[in-house]
């Protein structure tokens, strides 16, 4: 927390000079993240908003942890029948039924993709089990790895809406240009073909336009992507085609490793920050307005 200045008791801004500095009237830092959470990769919140959910991705404890929303660790709830190979997001459906993404994929030849249903219902409970399976390859993907110049099979970021997963792709292509992919997958137990249905490109850099998280707002018509810079707002999309939606670049000003997004609500949003050196390692407001 040195990389902070303390300027109201509420809101805290980066005072060190290799990064952006973010204004107090846009991402607002909430509290530190425990120290045991290095490297947070989904957030997402129990039905009651009481509990802040949140995962590790490889290399990690098959463990999801629980914090209450001044940040102090709750609860550590391991998931008994799988592996962490590499979660990377969690989502909800509008029932509070909870979501992990086993669907990290940085080098675009895993074969082995799936999103995880976990029994979750009592923020106390010291074990989990996985009670969905829905695993799923990509439509189009024919080589693993494909050329690098197409490596648009990682993927950090999904929803649930209606029934079906979307799934929103880390573009690590050589010669990166911001274009992602959307695919479709149903919200079922089975082995699936994820079907594209969307194909946009966000401007920037990487760190501007490589997504690492997303999340829906209650009435399901507004879906934030993260990076490690900027919101992406998208609107004016259907279930079945995301080619035309609209896309609204809000810049966070400040610059860290941003892997974790959750709506609190339909006008704020939870940000989450993995910790590196002396930086990040943070759960951040942000308001929409």
């Amino acid at each position: 927390m040195n990389i902070f200045c303390a300027v109201t008791a509420i809101a805290l801004v980066a005072c060190n000079p290799k990064t952006d500095q973010p204004k107090t009237d846009t991402l607002v830092t909430e509290f530190s993240l425990p120290k045991k959470l290095k490297e947070v990769s989904g957030i997402t919140l129990s039905k009651d908003k009481n509990t802040i959910w949140t995962i590790e991705d490889q290399g990690n404890k098959n463990v999801i942890y629980g914090l209450d929303q001044k940040g102090n660790l709750t609860n550590d709830v391991l998931v008994e029948n799988t592996e962490n190979t590499d979660w990377e997001d969690m989502t909800t459906d509008s029932e509070g039924n909870i979501y992990i993404g086993d669907f990290g994929n940085n080098e675009n030849d895993r074969q082995d993709l799936s999103i995880l249903k976990v029994d979750l219902k009592d923020a106390s409970q010291p074990t989990t089990k996985v009670v969905q399976t829905t695993k799923f390859h990509y439509e189009g993907q024919k080589e693993f790895p494909p050329k690098k110049s197409y490596w648009l099979y990682d993927c950090e970021a999904f929803v649930e809406m209606d029934g079906n997963f979307y799934l929103f792709t880390k573009n690590r292509s050589k010669g990166f240009d911001g274009t992602f992919l959307v695919f479709q997958i149903p919200n079922k137990e089975g082995d699936f073909e994820a079907k594209l249905v969307g194909k946009l490109k966000l401007h920037g850099g990487y760190s501007d336009a490589a997504i690492t998280s997303a999340a829906i707002n209650g009435t399901k018509d507004k879906i934030v992507l993260l990076t490690h810079k900027n919101i992406h707002v998208l609107t004016g999309f259907s279930v079945n085609d995301f080619s035309k939606a609209k896309i609204q670049k809000i810049s966070l000003h400040h610059n860290s490793q941003k892997e974790a997004v959750a709506f609190l609500n339909d006008k704020t949003l939870l940000i989450a920050d993995e910790k590196d050196k002396n930086m990040g390692g943070n759960m951040y407001k942000f308001d929409l307005k």
